[in-house]
């Protein structure tokens, strides 16, 4: 690990530890108000004394605890030896990505030693997208490129998921295949899955320009592969693209498809029912340290609430609130658009699969399906519901990976809108 990587820790732990000393002042508050209430006005002097005190030593614990854990890092860094970073290693990789989905809009603002940008990504290391470092990491590309964009806490790594009931092979993932039986070359994404997907999205947007600019050969061919919120993060990247007025020979008029899988696109009823209990929680003083802790979880997570993709879905609205303030944002017209969802169950059409969906994501959300006439345009065809998958399944399944090879090989004779 890294000196800065060392510091960068001693400043979370330093922020970790005052946050938790204030829950506990809360908690203690929160007690402490109800029985000086049930006591009545006879409580009051004794009460103003002991907030005060009781304010004080908190206060100072807190203070302490911060400047300790700081203290400590720094020390620890000017003594580190190792050069490797902390995502040198597989189980640093993961608890990184983890830790920037949980909390990456924190470590953006208060610790960017931790905080993971949006990268490029070739055998664990990040790839610069200038044109000698993309032509040294892709010495056999093609004018087809499959850019995969991971989920909520995960990594470049996670499409390489393995059960029993998969390929079980390293390094056989729908990247491989795609090159092997149709030509193209696949691009791994890394991100910090805890900022705002709209932030993600704009990433998404400026990478992928310059992607395209020093790629080696002519790209003639650009397919976006997102699973869970990455399937939200190529959504937004491609609408900001068309907002800010990119034209015809822009990026976003070289995807010719795009595949979602198990993307929450109406929003995840796990994180609906998370805000519903923050809310409840925060209505007494007794459990409100707990809302506090459940609310801290990452505002990327609570984008995931309503599948909010663009900055006017939470600017000027709290974090916390229950309504939902989606825009409507169309699908991208110079594309094909698809979708694989799971559902448990031997049925994918049963009351069981629509109420549970791949134990995560619900199938009406994953297709769009709001019921009225601002649901997604995705077309019947476009849509495949797998029975017996849950959600990580869809990252790297046989049964998902000859679907998408079979809508890619039979594309219409006529081009979608935008590609002439």
């Amino acid at each position: 690990m890294r000196a800065v990587e060392v510091r960068g820790l001693g400043n979370l732990g330093g922020i970790v530890l005052r946050g938790g000393a204030r829950r506990v002042r809360e908690l203690h508050f929160g007690i402490s108000g109800r029985v000086f209430r049930s006591v009545g006005p006879v409580a009051a002097p004794v009460r103003v004394v002991h907030d005060e005190v009781a304010g004080a030593v908190y206060s100072v614990v807190g203070t302490a605890l911060w400047a300790g854990s700081r203290a400590s890092g720094t020390a620890l860094a000017l003594r580190a030896r190792e050069k490797r970073p902390l995502d040198g290693s597989a189980a640093g990789r993961v608890a990184l990505t983890v830790l920037n989905g949980w909390h990456g809009d924190l470590l953006q603002q208060e610790v960017e030693q931790l905080a993971l940008p949006m990268t490029v990504r070739v055998n664990g290391r990040d790839v610069r997208t200038k044109r000698d470092a993309v032509a040294a990491a892709y010495p056999d590309a093609t004018g087809r490129v499959a850019v995969f964009l991971h989920g909520l806490t995960e990594n470049e790594g996670a499409w390489n998921y393995k059960s029993v009931q998969h390929y079980g092979q390293p390094g056989v993932t729908y990247g491989s295949q795609l090159r092997r039986d149709l030509g193209y070359t696949p691009v791994w994404l890394r991100y910090n899955t805890g900022l705002r997907v709209s932030v993600n999205g704009r990433e998404l947007d400026r990478l992928l320009d310059e992607l395209v600019a020093a790629w080696p050969v002519p790209v003639a061919d650009l397919l976006l592969v997102g699973h869970s919120m990455g399937g939200l993060v190529a959504r937004s990247a491609l609408a900001q693209a068309v907002d800010r007025g990119a034209d015809q020979a822009g990026w976003p008029w070289l995807v010719r498809d795009t595949v979602s899988l198990g993307t929450p696109h109406l929003g995840a009823p796990l994180e609906q029912g998370a805000a519903l209990l923050t809310h409840a929680l925060g209505l007494l003083g007794e459990t409100r340290p707990i809302a506090a802790v459940l609310a801290a979880r990452s505002v990327g997570i609570k984008d995931l609430r309503h599948g909010n993709l663009v900055e006017a879905d939470w600017v000027g609205h709290r974090p916390d609130d229950l309504g939902n303030h989606r825009t409507h944002v169309p699908l991208h017209p110079g594309a094909r658009h698809f979708v694989v969802l799971g559902t448990i169950g031997g049925d994918a059409d049963s009351v069981v699969a629509d109420v549970l969906g791949d134990l995560l994501v619900r199938p009406s959300s994953a297709s769009g399906d709001t019921g009225d006439d601002r649901r997604m345009a995705f077309p019947d065809g476009h849509i495949l519901r797998l029975a017996g998958l849950h959600h990580v399944d869809l990252l790297n399944h046989p049964r998902v990976y000859q679907q998408i090879r079979r809508w890619l090989t039979h594309r219409p004779t006529t081009q979608p809108a935008g590609h002439e």
